[in-house]
């Protein structure tokens, strides 16, 4: 399982937010998703702990703790297939593009 970590600043590191977990467990993996088009931090990250137990304590004493000038969001990430599967669907019902194009050749 893996730990949401939102509204992060944007001079934070992996390493620094390494450190910060580091204090509640055994870090495994921290990600800082950045943009495609400007390469900055988006704001948000993921870590993943050793435990279930590490991963409890680290939420539960990070949550709403100030870093960095800001007040962190901090609980367990939901699986990215819950998150996309909801809106997608409905899009596909706007396929209709060629209707769009015979009006071009008028």
């Amino acid at each position: 399982m893996s730990i949401y970590v939102g509204n992060l600043s944007y001079e934070v590191t992996q390493d620094t937010l390494s450190a910060v977990f580091a204090e509640y467990g055994s870090v495994k993996r921290v990600q800082l998703p950045t943009d495609r088009e400007t390469g900055q931090l988006r704001g948000f990250g993921f870590v993943e702990m050793g435990t279930e137990a590490e991963e409890t304590a680290a939420i539960d004493a990070l949550d709403g703790a100030e870093w960095m000038g800001r007040d962190l969001k901090v609980n367990k990430a939901k699986p990215r297939e819950d998150r996309g599967s909801s809106g997608g669907g409905g899009r596909g019902g706007y396929g209709g593009g060629g209707g769009g194009g015979s009006r071009n050749r008028y």
